[in-house]
């Protein structure tokens, strides 16, 4: 599973999506909004659940900006801070 599929997974699980299954969220497509119609519930609870399951945490709401853009942003923000 790769890490795209991996934190698609979580949102789907952790967020309990309806009807909503790994390959009908589009890496590129916004979290938020318009995309996927995420809300500031959601990304409290997405910026818990990606220091549960990764070890980064998201510090602020400019950090969550920049990590919440979409599937592929949240990706590289945790490889890019992720301890290995």
């Amino acid at each position: 599973m790769t890490l795209n599929e991996k934190l698609k997974a979580i949102i789907i699980r952790e967020l309990n999506l309806e009807d909503v299954t790994v390959g009908d969220i589009d890496n590129d497509a916004p979290l938020f909004g318009s995309g996927l119609g995420l809300d500031s519930l959601d990304a409290v609870e997405l910026v818990v659940q990606v220091q549960k399951h990764f070890g980064v945490e998201i510090r602020s709401m400019d950090e969550g900006r920049i990590a919440f853009q979409s599937i592929n942003a949240l990706r590289q923000f945790i490889e890019e801070r992720s301890v290995t």
